[in-house]
């Protein structure tokens, strides 16, 4: 097995491979605007440090979301491209909020808030690091105070929103290569994926005007 995993759907544009059994190589820049023109090179970068060429890549795991639509679909549509120029092999779809959770470690109830922008949080709560029990959803973080108080948080929305999100611990940005070992130890037990669709939550903020104002020459 060696599993190429990759996440955009944060500022961090993160790549990681894993062989099954430990993670071999990982990269993670934190850009959010340039995920289009950080990705493949941390990709290339896990392939070089690794010593093996992108044919020997037997799966890819690709952070699905939520997210913002840009930084988002770009993951998605390099995993699709990575998958059929290796001739089909599985794109396995894992939701970004459980690798940050992955990542942390912990084994008690938590919330993981990445940042929405427009002043809101993507979010979920977990019964542990494995155990999500919430659909990811996005909210003001004061519409959601009541229903997070008491718990710890990870992610970088825990870091804005501190008044809501008091005992915010690491990580605080995406990583490859929790989403790849998360991926690893799911397809040794047998786990689904998720579709490896966009999960955007809501609509683009780039939308075509409802109205254009017209204009005639004198």
């Amino acid at each position: 097995m060696l599993l190429l995993a990759m996440d955009t759907a944060t500022p961090a544009v993160t790549a990681a491979l894993h062989d099954g059994d430990r993670v071999v190589a990982t990269s993670t820049q934190v850009d959010a605007r340039r995920h289009g023109e950080l990705l493949l090179p941390a990709v290339h970068r896990v392939l070089r440090d690794a010593g093996l060429r992108l044919d020997a890549v037997t799966g890819i795991v690709v952070g699905v979301g939520p997210g913002p639509y840009t930084g988002l679909r770009v993951g998605l549509v390099t995993a699709a491209t990575f998958a059929s120029a290796l001739g089909g092999v599985p794109v396995h779809g894992l939701c970004t909020l459980d690798g940050l959770a992955y990542a942390s470690g912990l084994q008690e109830p938590f919330v993981v808030a990445t940042d929405a922008r427009r002043k809101e949080v993507y979010w979920a709560r977990y019964d542990d690091c494995r155990t999500r029990v919430t659909e990811p959803a996005v909210d003001r973080p004061a519409d959601i105070a009541e229903r997070v108080a008491g718990l710890p948080a990870v992610g970088a929305g825990a870091r804005l929103y501190g008044e809501v999100f008091p005992d915010a611990r690491d990580p605080e940005h995406q990583s490859a290569a929790a989403l790849a070992a998360l991926a690893a130890e799911r397809l040794a037990a047998g786990e689904p994926f998720l579709e490896p669709r966009p999960l955007y939550l809501r609509r683009p903020d780039a939308q075509v005007p409802k109205n254009y104002k017209v204009v005639t020459p004198k």
